[in-house]
């Protein structure tokens, strides 16, 4: 039997250009989501670590009533959260989503950034710094990667990709509700702060000393905060001036380079590695 909750929203949105379809679909874009202060969430994983972590952060949820039935721990968690589910067809679904296939589940959200003195205040051992990071999928890869790792929050300069930028959301599969995430900030400020709270910076790039060098030299377990640098251009002189190492990971085989976000979860596994060995 459904909740009350639940058999309230069984009217069907079946309009896909609606007035309410749209508003919902203008999320995709950065000016709709500045001006509001909301974004789209899509697909049922990201659905449901939003409703398990942070379900007051759910403004409206939407689904097919057979997108429902297949996942009924989101239906349980949203009338535990107290959250009405709207039915749509999956016309006015897909019309929602910035995605191809959003899997018949779609929220709206409202933005929640972290604030840099609460990240700092908690003594934080191991942090992500993005530094023009343009490329969604690797500023949501590495979140997620800072995430699986036990990193304490990630920070996105004001230089780098919108964090609410839905292919950066899809990307982190459900970890933006895991870890802290700071944006808008000046990468100088932020370096400052980061070493004025205890914490080393150790810059990631192409022209830095190889990282078995910072392994053996036992520098990996202190607290640190790992600077990521912009996909084509990396990191400036200006940066490495920031950073009180500067370190490379080796390519052993034949590859030409390594994605960012690869090197980035190597970076964040070998502090994390060295922090919980020490």
């Amino acid at each position: 039997m459904q909740s009350p909750k639940l058999q309230r929203a069984v009217g069907m949105i079946d309009n896909p250009r609606s007035h309410r379809v749209r508003a919902v679909a203008k999320l995709a874009r950065r000016d709709a989501r500045s001006e509001t202060g909301l974004f789209l969430l899509e697909g049922p994983q990201a659905v449901a670590e939003a409703l398990t972590f942070r379900p007051e952060l759910l403004v409206e949820l939407f689904a097919t009533p057979t997108a429902l039935e297949r996942r009924p721990d989101i239906a349980q968690k949203a009338k535990d959260a107290d959250i009405v589910v709207e039915f749509g067809t999956e016309q006015v679904l897909d019309n929602m989503a910035d995605t191809v296939a959003p899997q018949g589940i779609v929220a709206v959200c409202r933005q929640f950034p972290a604030a840099l003195k609460d990240i700092l205040s908690a003594k934080p051992k191991l942090i992500a710094i993005l530094e023009e990071v343009r490329d969604p999928g690797n500023a949501g890869t590495i979140i997620r990667a800072a995430d699986a790792a036990g990193a304490d929050a990630v920070i996105l300069t004001g230089r780098s990709v919108d964090l609410y930028n839905p292919k950066v959301v899809r990307a982190t599969t459900g970890s933006l509700f895991h870890i802290p995430v700071a944006i808008d900030l000046d990468l100088e400020s932020v370096a400052e702060k980061t070493k004025a709270a205890g914490l080393q910076v150790i810059a990631a790039d192409i022209k830095g000393a190889d990282l078995l060098a910072a392994r053996k030299a036992g520098a990996l377990a202190s607290p640190t905060a790992w600077l990521f640098g912009n996909e084509a251009r990396g990191l400036s002189d200006e940066h490495y001036a920031l950073a009180d190492w500067v370190i490379t990971v080796p390519i052993y085989g034949h590859a030409e380079s390594m994605n960012l976000a690869t090197a980035a979860s190597v970076c964040l596994y070998e502090s994390a590695f060295a922090q919980r060995s020490a």
